[in-house]
């Protein structure tokens, strides 16, 4: 069962992957038991029928896909029935376009939920690059628009995008209506009760 435990762990880190530390932390296992977990998954995925491996990179434990299937990864991110953006996509790269450049923990804080998965899409589709490291505690990557962002938008430059303020003031009328709707419509029953 831990198996299957690290399995997932790994699985929900993403990128940040795992030390033998944080394994042992939340398994509540010794040093040579997250050793050996860690032996027997990494055996599991060697077998040719799996599209996953287990990798030692930074200090930490991660799941990554096999190079040896990267033409298909590559065929899915070119595919133009792929490259729809999702309501979360278009959410993270708005967050990045106004704020840029800017790490990921940023983004996570921005957005309230995780955004490794997104970020990594947004990379591999062209949309956002990594253009440097920021001076905060870890050194985190500092992640940027880019050319294939501006054309898929249709602008010329970044300085193109609507003004947020813009966009807030025509809200603000929208919601007080609505609050006043349901004020209104809340009245009505209210009387006819």
């Amino acid at each position: 069962m831990k198996k299957a435990v690290l399995e997932g762990l790994l699985f929900v880190v993403g990128e940040d992957g795992l030390t033998f530390e944080q394994i042992e932390d939340v398994l509540e296992i010794n040093e040579e038991e997250s050793k050996e977990l860690l032996m027997e998954l990494k055996k599991d995925y060697e077998d040719d029928n799996r599209g996953l491996r287990i990798d030692f990179l930074g200090n930490r434990f991660k799941l990554t896909t096999k190079f040896e299937h990267r033409e298909y990864y590559q065929k899915l991110i070119e595919n133009p029935e792929t490259n729809v953006l999702s309501q979360s996509a278009l959410e993270t790269l708005a967050i990045i376009a106004y704020n840029e450049p800017i790490t990921r923990v940023e983004i996570d804080k921005l957005r309230g939920v995780g955004s490794v998965q997104m970020v990594r899409k947004l990379v591999a589709k062209g949309f956002i690059k990594e253009v440097g490291r920021s001076d905060l505690p870890g050194r985190p990557i500092l992640y940027e628009t880019t050319s294939d962002f501006l054309d898929y938008f249709g602008l010329a430059t970044i300085e193109d995008l609507p003004d947020m303020r813009d966009f807030l003031e025509e809200n603000e009328g929208v919601e007080e209506d609505n609050e006043s709707d349901l004020y209104t419509s809340k009245y009505v029953e209210d009387e006819l009760n």
